[in-house]
């Protein structure tokens, strides 16, 4: 779990900042990465609430910037694997839902911890006209061990890129949450799954509720 806080906290960095496709809209993907994380990790290092940990401002950054750059519909669809056929548009919908709340609430308090990171970029393997595409790259903790290994997975969608998956150290985000998805699938079917997800972020919003920030 700690792994993953480290993983969606750059993640959430790296996708935090305004975006607009008339502006960048042939912007490779690499370059969209490297220039959301540049200014959104020098936003973090002057924003005192943040590195305070405050819960509401992380959680309402989290929630204005981040979420309009995840396809978090893709990155449901692909967690339930072939459940997510068999569900309903409705269930579908519903599922979307709270996955993305339960992964809002869960990694947001990570955001604060980030501000002295440094990201390395790998070459990046795809042509022009590519519209699925990784980008590579490490993240450098100074004085904490080796490099984290972080990749995301993008897609063009309407001139400008989404997040649809990352890997932290050969781990893929949405390879993480497929298991446990079919195994509460299994149990309780669609709506199982949802009931688990739901009540589980209604114990996380009570809990970050409860949190004091760091003085």
């Amino acid at each position: 779990m700690n792994l993953l806080k480290k993983l969606f906290a750059v993640f959430s960095l790296v996708s935090a900042a305004a975006f607009a496709p008339s502006a960048h809209a042939q912007e490779a993907a690499d370059a969209f990465i490297k220039r959301i994380t540049q200014e959104v990790m020098e936003a973090a290092k002057t924003d005192k609430d943040v590195q305070a940990g405050n819960h509401k401002k992380v959680l309402d950054l989290v929630e204005s910037k981040v979420l309009p750059h995840v396809d978090f519909q893709r990155m449901t669809a692909l967690a339930a694997g072939r459940y997510w056929r068999e569900a309903t548009p409705e269930q579908q919908k519903q599922l979307t839902s709270e996955f993305r709340s339960l992964l809002v609430y869960t990694y947001s308090g990570a955001v604060s911890q980030v501000r002295d990171l440094q990201v390395e970029y790998k070459p990046l393997r795809a042509e022009p006209t590519d519209t699925d595409v990784e980008v590579r790259s490490q993240v450098v903790q100074p004085g904490r061990g080796e490099p984290i290994q972080l990749s995301y997975r993008l897609s063009r969608q309407n001139g400008g890129w989404k997040i649809y998956d990352v890997n932290v150290l050969g781990a893929w985000l949405v390879e993480t949450y497929k298991g446990n998805f079919a195994s509460e699938i299994s149990k309780g079917g669609i709506d199982g799954l949802i009931k688990t997800l739901a009540e589980r972020n209604k114990r996380l919003a009570a809990s970050a509720a409860k949190a004091p920030s760091k003085s």
